[in-house]
């Protein structure tokens, strides 16, 4: 958890230190609840963020910022496990100068499109720098509302049985906490191997077989992608129309593209969207790849859909050396039949069919406001809510991910900070 510095916040935005890495941050004083009595360790924070990937980082990052002391739960035993067992091919489809978390940017000598390896080793240094000390192996089971009347409105369930009572609970588990892994016909006879992209690192174990990547997200057309790369046969069945952008167009990100035009008015964005999107990508249906109906604009931002950022996948299957197939029919012992009567040869079938945010597994006891994607549909509870915050949530916002967390940490910390300052319930000591 973030080092307890002792005092009192004033609720005030405090200057930034300079953005050295190399040099820790020095916090204000912190506020320890309005009675300045000790918290118990064991069974009481103000602020509890669970989870230590960029969301739960960057919470906590801006929280110090502003004097406080939040108490960061992990389930794994390391920081950011999730970008330390990502496929080792994986880049950053977002310029380092609109990914990095509040306070800090990515080194210079950095590349424009940053590797897996460069992220763990920011998120490093990004927690070292505001004296972040995450609570590891420290399984958050459930989030529920406290019946006292006074005192700290929630209580965080642990594994252990053990329980903190809370006045704030930033929530920064993610929208890909849970892997969806759809039940697929016929599988049960399929002599191969079926896994989640999840458990994909590089392509050495599946050298010599013949591979079906099903989902043509950025995950899936990745990983086709350096299958590909390293000898071995690949496949991609790919069943809905998609859109696919180029991750550079004349040596400008698609990235800033797309936030210039959601400034736009939305009609003339969305057309333009898609104008580019056909100028840069054009009709791939004799490849087996169908063009969405709407623009990626439209479909990020009404679905939560990211459109496949290209980085050399769709040359492969032009050049035919990535098959793609319709939907999966049915399996059997060695292969695969496709909705298209084909039927096909393979060893393994890799799942890159995305994830599930599953947060009614940790509110048992809550009813949230969800979209129909189970994301929070507000970054701060209100209400019965009132205490609940969701940083990293939010997969409608043109810019990718990180930018949107940069965001959303920020809000969160200064509502935090205005609760403190107002007096509200929620500055109140935790004792009950």
């Amino acid at each position: 958890m973030a080092r307890p510095v002792g005092g009192r916040d004033t609720g005030l935005h405090h200057p930034r230190a300079a953005m050295d890495p190399d040099s820790p941050f020095q916090p204000p004083e912190a506020f320890r609840g309005s009675s300045h009595a000790p918290l118990d360790p064991e069974t009481e924070a103000d602020i509890v963020v669970v989870g230590a990937g960029p969301a739960g980082l960057a919470a906590a990052a801006c929280l110090v910022q502003r004097g406080h002391s939040p108490r960061v739960l992990e389930r794994a035993r390391e920081l950011a496990p999730s970008w330390r067992h990502h496929y080792e091919r994986l880049h950053l489809h977002t310029v380092k100068t609109h990914s990095a978390l509040p306070g800090m940017p990515f080194p210079d000598s950095a590349p424009r499109y940053v590797p897996r390896q460069g992220v763990v080793d920011y998120l490093d240094a990004y927690a070292r720098r505001y004296g972040i000390e995450p609570e590891l192996g420290v399984q958050v089971q459930s989030i529920e509302p406290r019946e006292h009347e006074h005192g700290a409105p929630w209580q965080v369930v642990l594994a252990s049985g053990r329980q903190i009572a809370a006045n704030h609970v930033v929530v920064a588990t993610g929208a890909n906490r849970r892997p969806r892994a759809p039940q697929l016909p016929g599988q049960e006879a399929f002599e191969g191997r079926i896994l989640h992209s999840r458990s994909y690192r590089n392509a050495q174990p599946f050298a010599g077989q013949r591979v079906l990547v099903v989902g043509f997200g950025n995950t899936g057309a990745e990983i086709a992608l350096d299958l590909t790369e390293h000898g071995v046969r690949t496949a991609l069945s790919v069943r809905s129309p998609v859109n696919i952008v180029r991750r550079d167009v004349l040596g400008r990100p698609t990235q800033l593209s797309s936030l210039m035009l959601a400034r736009l008015p939305t009609a003339i964005g969305d057309a333009l969207a898609a104008l580019f999107r056909d100028l840069t990508v054009g009709d791939l249906s004799r490849f087996g790849l169908h063009t969405a109906a709407v623009s990626p604009l439209r479909q990020l931002r009404e679905e939560g859909r990211t459109p496949m950022i290209d980085v050399g996948t769709v040359a492969r299957i032009k050049a035919g050396e990535i098959q793609v197939y319709p939907g999966i029919q049915t399996l059997n012992a060695g292969g695969v039949r496709f909705t298209d009567g084909s039927e096909h040869p393979f060893d393994a079938v890799l799942l890159a069919t995305g994830y599930e945010a599953a947060l009614d597994e940790l509110f048992p006891y809550t009813r949230l406001a969800q979209d129909e994607r189970g994301m929070p549909r507000e970054v701060s509870g209100q209400g019965a809510l009132e205490g609940l915050h969701f940083v990293g949530f939010d997969v409608r916002q043109p810019g990718g991910l990180l930018r949107s967390i940069a965001a959303e940490a920020q809000d969160v910390a200064e509502r935090i900070s205005q609760s403190t300052a107002q007096g509200g319930r929620h500055a109140q000591h935790p004792h009950p």
